[in-house]
């Protein structure tokens, strides 16, 4: 399950804005991480690199076991097979990850849960730990309340709607935001699938070679055209709470 999907990010704002990017995104196997590779290192530098403290509880160490927690803190019924993480490496030492996905399959090779891993600018995650309900088409279907911040532009109180297909020739993650009944967002990644090689990754490189940098870059700019044209911007007012206020509060 190790590999690589090219494809693209598009986000729309239904009459509000729009936006197209191209990405890459690695699949990574947590029990058989990549191995033997020049261009792809695991926990050590390289032209790219994966980090298990980029992700989940933040630490240095393995993965596996920390989603693991979060399916049995969720309820989650797993029987132990593997593990399958969407996400993009660090390039030069950097990365940003809005969402990573992390695919929790059963020993006979069904889904059991989907992990989302929602990460923010202000350096916050939080996780979506969610079980699958299987549309005739194959693709996996889920849906929750938003529960943490990402986008001065969405208030609270909003609804996540997922539509995923499951890494094979090729993956998507898509994601409806509604406001009661109205779309305030969708946004989505599709890729087609590539061999995890040096010679693979290096030809993603050469037609994307500063993606993570971008992203962080693009997201800001994105931000701008839309104050610009005249988006309503929220910051954190009407917002969740930062996690520590709601400590706090709760505290109180």
């Amino acid at each position: 399950m190790n590999a690589i999907y090219t494809g693209h990010v598009a986000h729309v704002r239904p009459g509000k804005h729009r936006l197209r990017y191209p990405v890459f995104m690695l699949t990574l196997d947590l029990d058989e991480m990549p191995t033997g590779m020049k261009l792809l290192k695991h926990n050590h530098g390289a032209l790219f690199s994966f980090f298990d403290r980029d992700h989940a509880d933040r630490r240095d160490a393995p993965l596996k076991p920390q989603i693991e927690a979060k399916l049995r803190d969720a309820g989650i019924a797993w029987s132990g097979g593997r593990v399958v993480l969407l996400t993009m490496p660090r390039l030069f030492n950097y990365v940003f990850n809005p969402l990573s996905v992390y695919f929790c399959y059963h020993p006979d090779g069904s889904v059991a849960a989907l992990v989302h891993e929602v990460s923010n600018t202000f350096g916050e995650s939080h996780f979506y730990v969610l079980p699958p309900r299987m549309e005739p088409n194959g693709a996996l279907t889920q849906n929750c309340a938003k529960a943490f911040f990402v986008s001065p532009f969405l208030e609270g109180g909003l609804r996540y709607e997922f539509n995923i297909t499951p890494p094979g020739e090729r993956v998507s993650v898509g994601m409806i935001v509604r406001r009661g009944d109205d779309v305030a967002l969708t946004a989505s990644f599709a890729g087609t699938h590539l061999e995890l090689t040096d010679a693979h990754l290096f030809r993603v490189w050469l037609a994307n070679p500063l993606m993570t940098f971008k992203v962080i870059a693009g997201i800001h700019w994105e931000a701008l055209l839309m104050w610009l044209k005249g988006v309503r911007f929220l910051g954190r007012r009407r917002q969740i709470p930062r996690p520590e206020v709601r400590e706090k509060k709760a505290a109180a």
